[in-house]
This record gives C-alpha cells, sequence and structure tokens, in this order.
C-alpha cells in the first residue's frame, strides 16, 4: 500500500471540485448583482457608485471565466498524461492565485473607493494576472508539438477518422 504522505495529489480532480464550486459562488455573485439592479439598491446604482459597480461586474466577470478555466484544466491533465508532476504543481498553483486574486482584488477595489478610484484591493489584480498569464504559458508548453512527432498545435497533423487528402481528390476527380 502506497505511503499517502508520497503519493501525488490528483490535479484533475481538485481543479474540477474547485472549478465547480467557485462556479457556483460567482454565479451566485451575478445573482446577487442583477438583484441589486432588480431593487434598484442605491449604493449599487447611482451615479456615485459607478466604480463600485464596475469593479463587482469585473469581479463576477473574472471568477466565472477562471471557474471554467480551472475545469479546462482539470480536464486537461486527463487528455495530457505526460505533463510533468512539477509542471502540474505550478500551474495548479498559480491557477489558484489568479482565481483568487483577481477577482478578490476587483471585488475589494469596489467596497471602499476614492472619487473615481478604486480601493487598494486592486492592487491584488496585477498579482492575479500574472500569476494566470504563467500558468497558461506553463500549460500552453506542455500541449505543444511533442518530440516524437507533430503536436496538437501543428496544423498538418493528421486528425484521427480524416481521410489521405489523395483519396479525396480521386473522388473529386470523377
Amino acid at each position: 500500500m502506497p505511503d499517502q504522505h508520497t503519493r501525488e495529489p490528483d490535479f484533475a480532480r481538485r481543479h474540477l471540485r474547485l472549478g465547480w464550486w467557485s462556479l457556483l459562488v460567482f454565479a451566485g455573485l451575478g445573482l446577487a448583482l442583477e438583484s441589486f439592479h432588480g431593487f434598484k439598491v442605491r449604493a449599487y446604482l447611482d451615479v456615485s457608485n459607478d466604480t463600485r459597480r464596475l469593479m463587482w461586474t469585473l469581479a463576477h466577470a473574472h471568477g466565472t471565466l477562471l471557474s471554467l478555466v480551472n475545469i479546462v484544466f482539470g480536464l486537461s491533465i486527463r487528455v495530457v498524461p505526460e505533463m510533468s508532476a512539477h509542471d502540474r504543481l505550478w500551474i495548479s498553483w498559480c491557477l489558484i492565485g489568479a482565481l483568487v486574486l483577481l477577482p478578490a482584488g476587483f471585488f475589494l477595489g469596489g467596497v471602499v473607493f476614492y472619487g473615481g478610484d478604486p480601493g487598494v484591493g486592486v492592487l491584488l489584480v496585477p498579482i492575479g494576472a500574472v500569476s494566470l498569464i504563467a500558468a497558461v504559458f506553463l500549460l500552453a508548453r506542455q500541449v505543444g508539438p511533442s518530440s516524437g512527432g507533430r503536436g496538437v498545435l501543428d496544423p498538418g497533423s493528421p486528425r484521427s477518422g480524416d481521410k489521405p487528402a489523395r483519396a479525396a481528390t480521386t473522388k473529386r476527380q470523377r
């Protein structure tokens, strides 16, 4: 029986679970924002609170999108099993950081704001953005062309089920 302390984490399950639960949270935030519109909540809709409305809308949108990115990463791990454990760990931490920091920065920037400027919480946004860019770079590098042949991104690689080009041209000539 393998030792549980040396066993590799199940990144696929972690990101699927995290993605679906965070999607629930950010969809709920979207519902709350829509209800603020419906009930004409002045703390949200007044012109003087335009910064708050923008920041909270950005928090909802970025959180929803990053939830979906985490779900896609969880599925990608199963599709690209040759991804190194080291890269999986870094991609995982970067995506989790982005999922927390980007929406939190936008949300906190709208809680307290100064004139038309967001609050200091918005300083989390660039850190989350860099974390997202790092994760996307590491992941894109993993699914690029493989050393043994044509990769996923190579337009010349044959897809399964494709017929050779020669067979298609002979049929057209008839």
